[in-house]
């Protein structure tokens, strides 16, 4: 018989903006807001509402404003030599997920003061437009940066729309690949989506998803081999992370080997790499996501490819750069090997995940069980299986996060990783929901969760999206908190039977834990605190409020508090039966 567990259901869900109203949008199961949901269900049904649990702002996707305006910039503000700088920033940025050739003859490009006339002359400029505004996107947010980001992706992108899109080429594709990869760095992750549907169909147009002609020379052949893999990759990533159908993955059957007679350069290793783990990833999605259930079976098979995969990783992907002194090259090797390991790490998540929620759903329920004075009821038992791919999730989730945090504190990582974000988040929130189940603390799983809280913020100031992340996985950290206190005071009470606490600002002294709960008391476990009392007597010395009281390090933040109605419970209705 085959074990199985059903992951999360998918959602249509309304894009959050501070102005306008978006069309509702599709988000899958494999989508990190899918599982988020459940999470926030879970956590509702054992600690009641909170922050975390009853947030409208965390359930929606943000996705940020458009800058239209037009600025008054001047390209001789921005040297050359910055240009230059912006661009090596741009490679290290894109390394091991997009690869479009030495950017070497792009230096005669930056000192051409002439405007481009032709079609192709403009988006051969729009390119390097691109890789500028990508460049400044990864420094501090500082008003120059941010001006030169601002004007070059959009002369880039007027110069792309210039000729209407009328005939597709090779530079057609890199263009729409490099907005694409903006625009995710830009928290436009549907803007982003859908140019790479524009650059999938222009290179389908191109025959690039076909065995390529024998006449073709060499040099054209690699450089149509970097292309395709590159789009490859940022497709099936982009796809994955939103939970969405790739535009790429009904081609991919047809070309899924001929990379291995494609000749590349020594710089495309880590494009390589993460072009073949696409393959894995887009049938992990196709294979545990598309269906009802998931069988340990299938998951078996897929970890078994991703350890193949990872077992044949060139010895240069796995170990820090020692024979290169400059500084540019360095970080985009760290950068670059990074985004490999985390693409790993990810695609390990994905296949486990839905065991993770079948295991830890059984656990909280022994916890629950356990905690209950009724003796008779018996125990759930955890699935040997699921537990065993439970612990793979998690392993995965701290083994990127410790490979990140070693990153960020070697000084090489960016301002702005436009989709490193969304692993630390998946992987957050895995780790988030393992240290919400279990009774006991695990230091190492703490420690990771903490990593990913120290990630975000540091990239929170460059990037809407990453702020949005730390706030939803600061509110888990809290109830989290709570979960671990609720825990401890039951295990104290059932030690302890010999002394009552007297007096407590969080509950009501006059009913004890043991004594029966009156009508108008059933139905929360939400302590006084959380009901709104009022503060008015907490005064500072000089007669104004008090600041909001903290508990256990914990700050109460009544007015960010969002706690409708909680009696029915959305985990229990039968599209989220796990």
């Amino acid at each position: 018989m085959q074990s199985s567990a059903r992951s999360q259901t998918h959602e249509i869900i309304t894009p959050r903006r501070e102005s306008d109203t978006w069309e509702p949008v599709f988000v899958g199961k494999a989508a990190s807001l899918s599982f988020l949901q459940l999470l926030r269900d879970t956590v509702t049904q054992h600690i009641g509402p909170s922050q975390f649990s009853h947030n409208v702002r965390s359930e929606d996707m943000l996705e940020t404003e458009a800058h239209h305006d037009l600025l008054k910039f001047s390209e001789e503000r921005c040297s050359v030599d910055e240009k230059r700088q912006y661009i090596q920033n741009y490679e290290a940025a894109t390394s091991g997920f997009v690869y479009l050739g030495s950017s070497d003859g792009i230096v005669f490009t930056l000192t051409d003061s002439v405007e481009p006339k032709t079609d192709k002359e403009k988006t051969r400029a729009a390119i390097v437009d691109l890789m500028v505004a990508i460049g400044a996107q990864t420094c501090l947010n500082e008003p120059d940066t941010v001006q030169v980001e601002r004007f070059y992706f959009a002369r880039g992108q007027s110069r792309t729309f210039a000729n209407f899109l009328e005939d597709p080429s090779m530079d057609l594709i890199r263009v729409f690949l490099l907005m694409s990869f903006y625009m995710l760095g830009a928290c436009r992750r549907n803007a982003a989506f859908m140019y790479l549907g524009v650059a999938s169909r222009a290179a389908v147009a191109l025959g690039f998803h076909v065995d390529p002609s024998g006449s073709m020379s060499r040099n054209e052949h690699c450089e149509r081999s970097r292309l395709w893999m590159s789009l490859c990759v940022l497709d099936l990533m982009v796809s994955s992370i939103l939970g969405r159908p790739s535009a790429i993955s009904p081609l991919l059957p047809e070309n899924r080997q001929n990379v291995s007679h494609a000749r590349t350069d020594s710089t495309a290793t880590g494009l390589v790499a993460s072009y073949h783990l696409s393959f894995i990833l887009d049938e992990i999605v196709n294979r545990l996501y598309s269906g009802k259930a998931a069988s340990t079976e299938t998951a078996d098979l897929l970890l078994g490819k991703l350890n193949y995969w990872s077992e044949n990783l060139p010895h240069s992907l796995r170990t820090m750069s020692l024979d290169q002194e400059d500084e540019s090259a360095i970080r985009k090797h760290t950068i670059g090997n990074m985004h490999v390991a985390c693409s790993y790490h990810f695609a390990v998540i994905l296949v486990t995940r839905p065991f993770l929620i079948s295991a830890l759903s059984v656990r909280l329920a022994r916890l629950h069980q356990s905690l209950s004075t009724d003796v008779s009821s018996e125990l759930p038992e955890e699935d040997s299986a699921h537990s065993r791919l439970a612990a793979a999730c998690i392993d995965s989730a701290v083994y990127m996060l410790q490979t990140c945090m070693e990153v960020l504190q070697s000084g090489l990582l960016f301002r702005n990783q436009c989709v490193l974000k969304a692993f630390v988040f998946a992987a957050a929130l895995v780790l988030g929901f393992s240290m919400f189940s279990d009774r006991d603390v695990d230091a190492e799983i703490d420690g990771a969760f903490r990593g990913a809280l120290t990630i975000l913020r540091m990239l929170a100031p460059q990037s809407a999206q990453a702020a949005h992340y730390l706030e939803i996985t600061t509110m888990l950290e809290s109830a989290i908190t709570q979960q671990r206190q609720q825990l401890a005071a039951h295990a104290r009470q059932r030690r302890s039977q010999y002394v009552n606490r007297i007096f407590s600002l969080s509950e009501n002294p006059a009913t004890p834990r043991d004594q029966p709960e009156s009508a108008d008391q059933k139905g929360t476990s939400t302590p006084r605190f959380a009901q709104g009392a009022p503060y008015s007597w907490l005064q500072s010395e000089d007669g104004t409020g008090a600041a909001t009281p903290l508990l256990d390090g914990t700050l109460l933040e009544w007015e960010g508090m969002d706690l409708p109605l909680w009696d029915s419970f959305p985990f229990l209705t039968e599209a989220s039966i796990i």
